[in-house]
């Protein structure tokens, strides 16, 4: 990967993917490029989210580090399937883990809640409609399930913080998708319902 694209996804990764491309710029990235910077800005996230559960079970918000340790794993895998399409479309994964900047855990949250906004309502839907044009089924498939995922992290967040008080008993707990990353707290769901999973396919984390 050339350096140029790890740059970029390191800024849109520390921005909290806002404000450092806007449509047209990720509809004139190649979808290769634009995988690269998925792959590097879900390698990266993985990291946060997994310092952040540290700092939540180190400030006693226990189902907050449960929903962190959630979204680690979905955002590792939503960097596994992308690294797999790039290797697909004849490219290699590289990316650079960043220093994570860890705060309080409201502050933690916030940080994430802007993160996934700025992916499911900019980054990834700018990046599946460019997959459409190139035709890239592989990088198709791998953005449309990471947009599913996104969208209920940042449900999530939106929850724990308006309840974070609550959030401090242990007890709530979540499983996600090992195929594609899907992530919820239905623990009666007998499919995945972005990527047709069978339940048995669903890891718990709490």
């Amino acid at each position: 990967m050339k350096k140029g694209f790890v740059a970029v996804g390191v800024a849109v990764l520390c921005l909290g993917l806002a404000g450092v491309l806007n449509a047209a710029e990720w509809a004139d990235k190649t979808t290769l490029e634009n995988m690269q910077i998925a792959f590097n800005g879900e390698s990266n996230a993985k990291a946060k989210y997994e310092a952040f559960a540290a700092k939540a079970d180190e400030e006693g918000y226990k189902s907050v580090a449960a929903l962190f340790r959630a979204a680690a794993k979905s955002e590792g895998i939503h960097a596994a399937k992308h690294e797999a399409a790039i290797k697909k479309s004849g490219g290699e994964a590289k990316a650079t883990i960043e220093k994570v900047d860890v705060k309080s855990t409201k502050e933690n949250i916030e940080a994430a809640l802007k993160g996934e906004v700025a992916e499911k309502e900019s980054m990834y839907p700018e990046m599946i409609k460019k997959a459409e044009a190139d035709k890239n089924t592989a990088a198709l498939y791998s953005f449309k399930g990471a947009l599913a995922a996104e969208k209920m992290h940042a449900q999530y967040y939106e929850q724990a913080l308006k309840e974070l008080d609550a959030w401090k008993e242990a007890g709530k707990e979540f499983i996600v998708c090992e195929v594609c990353g899907y992530t919820t707290t239905d623990q009666k769901l007998l499919k995945c319902p972005v990527c047709a999973a069978p339940r048995s396919k669903f890891e718990l984390v709490k």
